[in-house]
């Protein structure tokens, strides 16, 4: 028998497939695995391409429609320049959309920077966002160029553009990983809807003064942002189809240059990330002191006992409660663009500031919903039909807290922009009889028709539920309009009589007294119904 060594041949090592190649595999795989979950998902996700393929498509029939216009420039630019700011904001707002976002989930990989972010950036153009943004990107193209040497800088341009986009996103994304993936994270995702009803806001508005001054009153922006990547990409089509090649190339030159920088950010970023310790959580130490010794000063303005507490936890709630801050925050934000905008586009009216106060009335529909199923506690406090007239009055008081002076300062706000001073008295008091009217079907909804509000997600209700949402919510805001119907015809009165004319001014007492007689019958009758069903309102609140 031989001793010698085994010589047994060791099978090679099978080729390590390359960083970039296995990330799009993964995202694809994320894709993939992600429609396999539900049914409802994979109708949601179909839905939203189609959506956005067939509105990508529409916009590059509209650039091609523009080729030859004097101001397509003036369109393609701009346009540009707004698709890179969408990247970098998106992140910010909707960080669950794209698992890949937080690369700290592969940080147990033996991977390099450069090949990550390599792999990453590849794994980027997956998707219907890059694909809508390379069809609009192409169609600025079209709509600027002119000639075989425009078009040879339009492959190039519309390819850096579209790096430099997805580049943008990723080193944002990269930047906020520890925020994204905070409570404050959290908050950021949940006031998305508040960017969209903005944003519509401003495209409307900026399509009518478009509409009506012409496409003449972007070239002033335009001259600007053509020295700003990724619109220089761009721009520089344009230059090269007016035969300025050496523009175009400074403007390539560019776009090249913001690409590489924000690769080389995007790599540091990861680094850092990679190699060290998440300090997100640590308190600093006299963070905590300062939150004991601030909380005293606040309490003393609110009213003692019960009322107080309830009102004190109310407004915590609008402070660091996800869903509740975002149901606030926008709110506030369109209760004050829709008057505003309209008296700033010549379409206004001071009663349009009524808006506000039936933004924020609606706020108190579904109480006892933002408590999920810590509403135990709250039904432990109540014994009686007193103690949940208490409860209610507590929160209605701390909804007026905020609701009176914002839409106080609405309703003058859109007055000076009106130019009808005349109208504030009246107006003032149709919106403070709405909002009490509001108060008094709000309490009675959130006894009678409860529903949970998840806290994970962009749902505001649990499933199955959403019939009681709807009813709670247009039931109570046509049963509040009706409640309201006494003030509003003394307010057409004053109008259209003879004998009404001057009289204006009484709407405004007779509003503070008719709302708060109708705010405290509606928690007298709601205060019983609340008592009584205490265990249907918990067990229907704590489905999310």
């Amino acid at each position: 028998m031989s001793t010698g060594p085994r010589t047994d041949a060791v099978p090679p090592a099978a080729p390590a497939a390359p960083v970039t190649a296995v990330l799009v595999r993964l995202k694809l795989s994320l894709l993939r695995n992600g429609l396999r979950q539900s049914g409802g998902r994979r109708a949601a996700y179909v839905a939203s391409a189609v959506v956005a393929l067939l509105f990508g498509v529409l916009q590059l029939l509209g650039f091609v429609l523009l080729r030859g216009h004097e101001h397509a420039a003036s369109v393609a630019v701009p346009c540009a320049a707004v698709l890179a700011l969408g990247w970098a904001v998106m992140p910010l707002f909707f960080p669950s959309g794209d698992e890949t976002l937080d690369p700290t989930r592969l940080v147990m990989l033996p991977l390099r920077p450069r090949p990550l972010v390599r792999g990453l950036l590849a794994a980027s153009l997956v998707g219907i966002g890059p694909l809508f943004t390379a069809l609009l990107l192409i169609g600025c193209a079209i709509s600027v160029a002119h000639g075989a040497g425009a078009y040879a800088v339009a492959v190039v341009g519309v390819v850096l553009a579209l790096l430099v986009c997805v580049a943008l996103a990723r080193a944002v994304a990269a930047a906020n990983t520890r925020l994204l993936t905070s409570r404050k994270g959290r908050d950021l995702a949940v006031l998305s809807g508040l960017v969209v009803a903005v944003g519509a806001q401003l495209v409307n508005f900026g399509a009518q003064r478009l509409g009506s001054s012409g496409l003449g009153r972007l070239d002033p922006v335009t001259d600007v942002l053509r020295w700003v990547p990724p619109a220089s990409a761009v721009d520089a089509i344009d230059s090269a189809s007016d035969g300025s090649y050496g523009v175009a190339a400074a403007q390539l030159a560019l776009a090249a240059a913001a690409l590489a920088v924000l690769l080389r950010a995007w790599s540091r970023t990861l680094t850092r990330l990679m190699t060290s310790p998440d300090a997100s959580t640590v308190q600093a130490p006299d963070t905590a002191a300062r939150r004991r010794t601030a909380s005293p000063g606040r309490r003393r303005l609110l009213p003692a006992g019960r009322t107080g507490t309830v009102m004190e936890r109310s407004l915590r709630y609008v402070l660091r409660d996800p869903k509740t801050k975002a149901a606030w925050v926008t709110s506030l934000a369109i209760g004050l663009i829709v008057p505003v905008f309209n008296a700033l586009q010549g379409t206004g009216s001071v009663y349009l500031s009524c808006f506000a106060a039936g933004m924020l009335g609606v706020q108190m529909y579904n109480q006892f919903g933002q408590d999920t199923s810590a509403f135990w506690m709250v039904a432990l406090t109540i014994s009686s039909p007193r103690d949940a007239y208490l409860e209610l009055r507590g929160r209605a008081l701390a909804l007026l807290t905020v609701t009176l002076p914002y839409a106080t300062l609405v309703t003058v706000l859109t007055a000076a922009l009106v130019g009808d001073w005349a109208r504030l008295p009246e107006v003032l008091g149709v919106s403070f009889a709405l909002l009490g009217a509001m108060l008094a079907t709000g309490a009675w909804a959130s006894a009678r028709f409860p529903y949970s509000i998840p806290q994970e997600g962009y749902k505001n209700v649990a499933p199955g539920q959403a019939g009681l949402a709807w009813i709670a919510i247009f039931g109570g805001m046509l049963s509040a309009a009706l409640l309201c119907s006494p003030v509003i015809a003394f307010a057409v009165w004053t109008h259209v009589s003879a004998t009404g004319d001057g009289l204006g001014w009484l709407l405004l007492p007779t509003g503070v007294l008719y709302g708060t007689a109708v705010t405290l019958l509606g928690l007298r009758l709601s205060a019983p119904r609340t008592a009584s069903r205490l265990p249907e309102i918990l067990t229907a609140v704590s489905k999310g």
